[in-house]
């Protein structure tokens, strides 16, 4: 996203105000760009919103620029009138990060406050974890760019990878912020952030699966729509209990066996989230996960055995509680699928989510 006009107003002034510089960049150049993304998170991502709070405040800089970059990124099909400008899109978020890892941020709000929770964040001793916030700051913008066109997953294994690679990510990310480094923290967030990305697949079915409003130029002619609707749910998932996409573009809700095979992915989407509830006891207990993390020895998730006792397990917890909270809002909304016997169209916003949310923190359970 690049500047607004009203940001770049601010930034001009900034740049004439008294106040310290980090770099060129003035502390009222980040107090706006803090402005910036806590309003796109407010009427964009409220779930985000409301989760912020409970992030550590060290991490709070990061967590809001690179939770409206995500919304920046998941906008980006919708935005775009075809999948060239799209990727030309991507480019610019992947140069924009390594300018600003680089040290020169360019004008833009996002960019600013990554800079600022990186520069913070070297400060502290921190650097290893900056490098790994670039690691996975760039997988998920390629994984964004590889699922641009809004094509249906193969299977529900390609989904999980999927939200291993996006959602799960960036929970690594708001670790990195804070900083944490724990197998058993990855391993929760894994779970948690696999749980996540389906659910916001699921969440997703109403919106794509509607036409898109047409694109009308100046003289009101209809210059076409900008998306063809799209239904992103698995094809083997959708093969095995008879669901056609073309039946869910005509009738929507009414699709025969759509509601089954809603069922089945979100059947997984809560099977990560018991193993992370189960995963979260066990290790509160001072016990063992129960089962080994996937992903350790790939890249970013190589740890210290120093840093696998019981004692320092239970204080990575507590430290990075805040970030296992994305658990909540997906839960919340696995219960009310159920409740509307799995027909993504009838589920409503929950008004309990900050209550629920407050509830999981005091008990210290997801």
């Amino acid at each position: 996203m690049y500047s607004t006009p009203a940001f770049a107003r601010g930034l001009k002034l900034a740049a004439r105000a008294p106040g310290l510089r980090r770099g060129f960049v003035t502390d009222a150049d980040v107090e706006q760009a803090r402005k910036y993304c806590l309003n796109q998170l407010k009427h964009g991502d409220y779930e985000a919103y409301l989760l912020r709070q409970f992030v550590p405040p060290r991490a709070r800089d990061a967590y809001d620029a690179l939770r409206t970059l995500n919304l920046e990124l998941a906008r980006l099909p919708e935005a775009v009138s075809n999948p060239t400008i799209g990727r030309f899109r991507m480019q610019f978020w992947r140069d924009t990060v390594n300018s600003t890892f680089a040290g020169n941020p360019p004008r833009e709000p996002i960019s600013l406050l990554i800079y600022q929770a990186i520069t913070d964040l070297k400060s502290g001793s921190g650097a290893s974890s900056a490098n790994s916030l670039k690691f996975w700051l760039l997988r998920l913008i390629n994984t964004r760019e590889q699922h641009m066109e809004n094509k249906p997953f193969a299977s529900l294994a390609a989904l999980e990878d999927y939200a291993e690679n996006t959602y799960a990510t960036l929970m690594y990310m708001t670790l990195a912020a804070m900083p944490l480094r724990s197998v058993h923290m990855d391993h929760l967030a894994s779970h948690i952030g696999k749980a996540c990305g389906i659910v916001a697949t699921l969440r997703g079915i109403p919106i794509l699966a509607a036409p898109s409003q047409p694109i009308q130029g100046p003289s009101g002619a209809n210059l076409g729509n900008t998306r063809n609707p799209a239904l992103l749910l698995p094809l083997d998932v959708m093969a095995e209990v008879g669901l056609r996409e073309e039946d869910v573009f005509r009738k929507g809700p009414n699709a025969e066996h759509l509601q089954d095979a809603v069922f089945k992915v979100a059947t997984r989407a809560n099977d990560h989230l018991i193993t992370a509830r189960e995963m979260l006891k066990n290790l509160q207990a001072g016990e063992s996960a129960g089962h080994d993390y996937e992903h350790e020895g790939e890249t970013e998730h190589v740890y210290s055995p120093l840093a696998d006792s019981a004692e320092s397990t239970s204080v990575d917890i507590q430290r990075g509680f805040g970030a296992l909270l994305e658990a909540i809002p997906a839960s919340d909304y696995l219960q009310r699928l159920e409740g509307v016997d799995f027909d993504p169209f009838k589920v409503r916003s929950s008004w309990k989510l900050p209550w629920r949310i407050w509830q999981a923190l005091r008990r210290q359970q997801i």
